[in-house]
């Protein structure tokens, strides 16, 4: 390079920009000495206002907010109103009529740009005229235009027709954790978009942008005089905010309590899914919901956070984490189950009776079902109240469960998560009755929030995360984060030893042929450990009627929790609905956290593994060819399994308009005779049974879980008397 050269050709730009420079700024000044604009040579005196200067508001934009991915929830879009101009006394700079001339043109050419009736855009012209108004609009659709829709009107330079800028907020998602984002809205009276609920309201101060002013003179007619603008003082944007809220995760909570709710006809839906060791919170749903745009609100509580409720048989997790913690866990005692008479002596201990003592209302386990002699664990595992009575009686005192509740689980408190509005719980805990029924979630009451807080103690060795969905805030102006929110450890109510044993309590709830989870909630491609719940829901007189709470409150791997996962719904239904739904929840979770089995060479091996959830509708591929279910398939986020060499479908799994997940294995049995072993490591007993009754070849299983090993190697060809052993692990 030649630095002479090089030197020469900055010089000679800088001379350009320096010309370039001058003759605006001159341009500028002699229009002020002599009112004539020196490129029109237009006298301005003829047109200036009596008001020397003008001046507009140049709006700072609101700061978006975006999730985990970068995908936007809530930003500023700028729109624009259509305005006809009618007086005909409006003229432009040199005289040129600056009004609507030809209203049968105009109205013809705008309401081929706009869904507007040319008929009824010439009535509202020829009516703006008749009553001799300056200008005129064209009703809602004519009001919000894109910048696209106003540059494709302007190119058809129609006279008297120009655009007012606005702004408004959009939430492109639609209805995405509506009531914890909330929304905003112009401000008449502040003169600016501010806040009104959830989100948007707490973190206005972050969000709101500056505004700056631009100062003009123009004429008569309301023209800009050319070479007399200038901005006075810059706008400023807001400040950009990134959630813990993983979008997947939530269209997939939000799908699965829709569900939910319409099977149950339940009267709400709540939930939330958080990493169990960082308190971050990736889904947030609250069921009647709204649409962000529409605001079609139904209620406006955030009810993760603010509804409180009596949390059934899920707060029974805590009341044994609070005797084995404190040494008083019965370990391998056994207790009568059935009823559970008691009675209070004269230093108001709590005592169990053979028979009923006074206006003592005796307590039984769900449905009134004996059970017999249980020990504790077993106890656990069905959800047995009297239980718990046994453990508050005879084991430990109430006050030790108290002091848990109260100043280790922080159940009384407000939850100190940034910029969510919550509710402190409350608990009743004077009479004997108050005192039993705590320990099963009753004469308690409680958010979805602090429930899933004291249970990342339970699930995260001892040490309780403090819950967040602000992950960062971003200065909207230079790109620097300002405020960056982390994974908090908030206290340790309970030590690791109590974590782990509690935890294998919660596998027997999913894996106990008795648990009260078993069959519901039991997932075939990973261990699941929970604890579900029933609570009675008191009517408008504080009576228990014919209203359930049902929960679940669950976290996976077993082995080693990563996604926790708290699913509400109050109905009359408490027994006979479905749990596929919460599964499809904890799938998608598990699939944004990048896992899909029990181990991570699980999903290394599996070489079809999206991380996007999905749902799709099985298509009906028997009696067509391979071609065509391959078409069919093509852009499904699925595992297809083809089994035989032939070219045309005799069967499939599962069945046409079965609902289908991303990384589900299809499975298509084809007319060839020849059938060969696949590679069934990772295969679930779901994939395994399938594949068992599509070739009548027996397979041989031990073990739970996935498909560790497998006795014929893939690729060797099968026939019916085949014996296939597998080994899940």
């Amino acid at each position: 390079m030649n630095p002479r050269r090089n030197n020469k050709t900055i010089l000679q730009m800088l001379i350009v920009m320096i010309i370039v420079g001058t003759i605006i700024l001159a341009n500028v000044l002699f229009t002020m000495v002599t009112s004539i604009h020196f490129r029109s040579g237009v006298n301005v005196k003829d047109f200036k206002e009596p008001d020397i200067s003008n001046s507009v508001v140049l709006r700072g934009n609101r700061g978006t907010i975006y999730d985990r991915g970068g995908e936007v929830i809530a930003e500023d879009e700028d729109t624009y109103t259509l305005v006809a101009i009618m007086d005909k006394n409006r003229k432009g700079i040199g005289g040129k009529p600056a009004y609507v001339q030809d209203i049968d043109a105009t109205a013809k050419a705008i309401s081929a740009k706009l869904d507007l009736d040319e008929q009824d855009v010439k009535n509202t012209l020829i009516s703006a005229r008749q009553k001799g108004l300056y200008q005129t609009e064209f009703g809602y659709k004519g009001k919000n235009l894109s910048n696209s829709v106003k540059e494709s009107i302007e190119k058809l330079n129609l006279p008297g027709i120009e655009f007012e800028k606005s702004l408004i907020r959009t939430y492109p998602t639609g209805n995405f954790a509506s009531h914890l984002i909330g929304y905003a809205q112009f401000n008449e009276k502040k003169n600016r978009i501010i806040g009104e609920m959830g989100l948007e309201k707490t973190l206005d101060k972050y969000l709101q942008g500056k505004d700056g002013l631009e100062v003009y003179q123009k004429d008569m007619y309301g023209n800009i005089l050319p070479g007399t603008k200038y901005t006075q003082e810059y706008a400023e944007n807001g400040n950009d905010v990134y959630m813990t809220l993983d979008r997947n995760v939530q269209l997939a909570l939000q799908g699965s309590l829709e569900k939910t709710v319409k099977e149950t006809k339940a009267k709400h839906g709540w939930g939330l899914v958080m990493e169990v060791e960082t308190g971050k919170i990736l889904g947030w749903a609250s069921l009647p919901s709204f649409n962000l745009n529409k605001r079609d609100i139904k209620n406006y509580l955030n009810v993760p956070s603010e509804f409180l409720y009596e949390p059934g048989s899920v707060m029974k997790g805590i009341t044994y984490a609070a005797a084995i913690d404190s040494g008083h866990y019965p370990y391998g005692e056994t207790y009568r189950s059935g009823v559970f008479y008691y009675g209070t002596d004269e230093k108001g201990k709590i005592y169990r009776s053979p028979t009923k003592v006074g206006g003592m209302i005796p307590i039984y386990d769900a449905e009134r079902r004996d059970h017999g002699t249980l020990t504790f664990d077993k106890g656990f595992a069905i959800s047995s109240n009297i239980a718990i009575c046994e453990l508050l009686t005879n084991y430990m005192d109430p006050n030790i469960y108290k002091d848990y509740v109260v100043n280790r689980f922080n159940f009384t408190k407000k939850v100190n998560i940034p910029f969510v509005y919550n509710q402190a719980g409350s608990m009743n805990f004077k009479y004997a009755s108050e005192k039993l029924s705590t320990g099963f979630g009753q004469s308690i009451s409680v958010t979805a929030l602090q429930m899933a807080q004291a249970y990342t103690a339970i699930f995260n060795d001892g040490a309780m995360m403090q819950p967040y969905v602000v992950d960062h805030i971003v200065d909207g102006n230079n790109g620097e984060i300002i405020k960056q929110y982390k994974p908090k450890v908030i206290g340790h109510p309970i030590t690791q030893e109590t974590s782990e044993y509690l935890r294998e309590l919660m596998r027997k709830v999913i894996e106990d042929k008795e648990g009260t989870g078993f069959y519901r909630y039991k997932m075939d491609d990973v261990s699941v450990i929970a604890k579900t719940g029933t609570g009675e829901i008191t009517d408008e007189n504080g009576q228990y009627g014919n209203l359930f709470t049902n929960s679940i409150m669950a976290a996976a791997p077993a082995d080693d929790p990563k996604i926790m996962v708290y699913y509400i719904f109050d109905s009359k239904d408490y027994s006979s609905y479905s749990g596929d739904p919460f599964k499809e929840t904890m799938k998608a979770a598990l699939i944004a956290e990048n896992i899909t089995g029990e181990t991570s060479q699980q999903l290394n091996d599996n070489k079809n593994h999206y991380n996007e959830w999905e749902e799709y509708k099985m298509p009906a591929l028997v009696n067509h060819r391979i071609e065509y279910a391959n078409q069919k398939l093509k852009h499904k986020k699925v595992d297809v399994v083809t089994i035989g060499n032939g070219n045309s479908i005799v069967a499939q799994f599962p069945q046409e308009n079965s609902n289908i997940y991303t990384n589900q294995k299809v499975f298509i049995l084809t007319d060839g005779a020849k059938i060969t072993m696949p590679n069934m490591k990772g295969w679930t007993k779901k994939d395994i049974t399938a594949f068992w009754k599509l070739t009548q070849i027996e397979v041989e299983m031990k073990g739970s879980g996935m498909v560790d090993k497998q006795n014929i190697e893939p690729g060797t060809t099968l026939n019916k008397d085949s014996i296939i052993k597998v080994k899940l692990k």
